[in-house]
């Protein structure tokens, strides 16, 4: 004859408040399944379930002496279960979150860092080729190309013809374009000839 599952169930939690380990496997046992599958629904991954599931019966067994022995076990350890299951998908969402952040912030620090170190290097054997060129040459092209000035506008600053600017900057720009061939930067030569254009 069968027993009253109602009262087996009671006993059963009884047993587990004392300590009962064998009340403890039955109730492993009887509810571990359904407990992974819900929590496999919220996770989508395996091992993740299986490790929620495991620490939901876990804190069961830890808290055993607050359960109420006149309630079912199971509603509680649903609640738990997603309880934990919600705090790993957050937990995931935000460490994810958080990887792609910093990898993101590495990524442009990087970038920055390069460029700044790049431009730097460029500003410096511009610097060091124009200051090669013939003075009035320096002067006409740091006019030109630094301060954005015309040839008509250089012209009236210098008090020279507007072909002669034109003859020192042509000749200037020749000057530089051969340092920079007959140099080993090669990274350089698509931001200066940029420049140059």
């Amino acid at each position: 004859m069968l027993g009253n599952p109602e009262i087996e169930g009671r006993q059963v939690l009884i047993d587990l408040k004392s300590g009962d380990e064998y009340a403890f496997r039955k109730i492993f046992d009887l509810h571990y399944q359904k407990l992974y599958m819900f929590c496999y629904r919220f996770l989508k991954n395996r091992q993740h379930a299986e490790e929620i599931v495991h620490d939901a019966l876990l804190n069961v067994w830890t808290n055993r002496e607050k359960i109420d022995e006149n309630r079912f076990i199971l509603p509680y350890l649903y609640t738990i279960t997603r309880r934990l299951a919600l705090n790993a998908l957050r937990d995931i969402a935000t460490s994810q979150k958080a990887m792609d952040d910093l990898w993101l912030n590495m990524k442009t620090l990087s970038n920055e860092t390069e460029e700044i170190v790049l431009l730097n290097d460029l500003s410096q054997f511009i610097e060091d080729a124009v200051n090669q060129l013939p003075p009035q040459q320096q002067l006409v092209f740091r006019m030109s190309r630094y301060e954005g000035l015309t040839f008509d506008e250089i012209a009236a600053k210098l008090n020279l013809s507007r072909n002669t600017v034109k003859n020192h900057l042509v000749t200037a720009l020749k000057a530089l374009r051969t340092h920079l061939n007959q140099s080993d930067t090669a990274y350089f030569t698509v931001l200066f000839l940029a420049l140059l254009k």
